[in-house]
């Protein structure tokens, strides 16, 4: 069965720091890149940044460059979305989903899909 479990979000300060992390299980990890994507109320699921471990690149939106890293460490299964200086506009729920071959940002690309983890940032 395929899972993909997204933690770490939570109530935050506006500038403050979250680490969300992404267990994954059920398929072959190294074959599959990892997105992170967010949705806010009432807007639609967009993608913040992906990594492909195998081809050794990522990729981040623009709303977030600068401000997140996203890595991953195969040996886990499990990839991690590091957010500094975040804003009140970050609040959302936060999935991270699968997808093979390269990196990718559109959410109909990805193949599996975990449950999301909400991040709320208060100004």
């Amino acid at each position: 069965e395929v899972q993909l479990q997204a933690s770490g979000g939570g109530l935050v300060q506006a500038g403050g720091s979250l680490r969300l992390s992404c267990a994954a299980s059920g398929f072959n990890f190294d074959d599959h890149a990892i997105g992170w994507f967010r949705q806010a109320p009432g807007k639609e699921r967009v993608g913040v940044a992906c990594i492909s471990s195998s081809a050794g690149s990522t990729y981040y939106a623009d709303s977030v460059k600068g401000r997140v890293t996203m890595s991953s460490d195969n040996a886990k299964n499990s990839v991690y979305l590091q957010m500094n200086s975040l804003k009140p506009e970050d609040t959302a729920v936060y999935y991270c989903a699968a997808k093979t071959g390269a990196v990718g940002i559109e959410a109909y690309e990805f193949d599996y899909w975990g449950q999301g983890t909400l991040v709320t940032v208060s100004s």
